[in-house]
């Protein structure tokens, strides 16, 4: 199956500014996630979908390929949709942030790889198992429940599931009784076209996941799990970090 993965890189954030153009490694940060993602195999390529000429100039710059999507998109999913409209070559896309500057090529494999063998499966992601009561209480960390199957039953920023008689054991448990859900997805093609049309779902609009649209509309998420998850760029502590990292390279 031919793939592509797609990165949609808007602007504007609200925590940090302009985040995926700072440059103190010497790279601006859509640079390191691009580059990133490049390394997964058998992928037909990367593309960078924009809201903004800084962000498509800053891509050329460093020999990656961009789009221009429309300013209207509300979301990641509605700029892939936007590439995917262009695209009918491609089979499996693939969303990847743009500020997760150290995505694993695993993660990429995995996810598509989820797809290519499962052919009733319309739409895949990933988890990670959570190990600390802050990170389950933490509304920001968004949590998913699986079936033995690995299809996901639903995602909450509440803790889920809720343990009756205490959540240490489960936070401990050999079998993760909880999993953060992972901000990576692979759409099949025609999919990721009807989602782009569905309106907002009730549970959607509630708990502000676009996945629970997934859900509601009847379909299927597959979610696979990782030991490790790799660390998204929203503060400026964050990126501190990552320059820091990057330096001691």
């Amino acid at each position: 199956m031919n793939s592509l993965v797609v990165i949609p890189a808007r602007l504007q954030s609200t925590r940090l500014p302009q985040k995926l153009l700072l440059a103190e490694t010497g790279k601006p940060l859509i640079q390191h996630t691009y580059e990133a993602a490049c390394q997964a195999q058998g992928n037909c390529g990367v593309i960078v979908a924009t809201d903004h000429p800084s962000i498509e100039n800053a891509v050329c710059d460093f020999g990656g390929e961009a789009i221009m999507t429309s300013e209207s998109c509300a979301s990641g999913t509605d700029r892939v949709a936007e590439v995917a409209r262009a695209r009918p070559d491609i089979d499996i896309f693939i969303n990847v942030q743009g500020d997760e500057p150290e995505i694993s090529a695993e993660a990429i494999e995995r996810v598509r790889f989820l797809l290519e063998v499962n052919p009733d499966v319309s739409m895949a992601t990933l988890a990670t198992p959570i190990r600390s009561m802050e990170k389950l209480r933490d509304p920001a960390c968004v949590k998913v429940v699986c079936g033995d199957n690995g299809r996901a039953l639903y995602f909450s920023r509440s803790p889920i599931p809720h343990v009756r008689d205490g959540y240490e054991s489960g936070l401990h448990a050999e079998k993760p009784a909880f999993l953060q859900h992972l901000g990576i997805y692979a759409y099949r093609r025609d999919f990721l076209l009807k989602l782009a049309t569905a309106p907002p779902s009730d549970l959607e609009q509630l708990e502000k996941l676009e996945q629970l649209r997934v859900l509601e509309m009847g379909e299927t998420i597959l979610v696979g799990t990782i030991a490790e998850p790799s660390i998204g760029i929203d503060t400026p502590d964050d990126y501190a970090a990552f320059v820091k990292k990057m330096c001691n390279r």
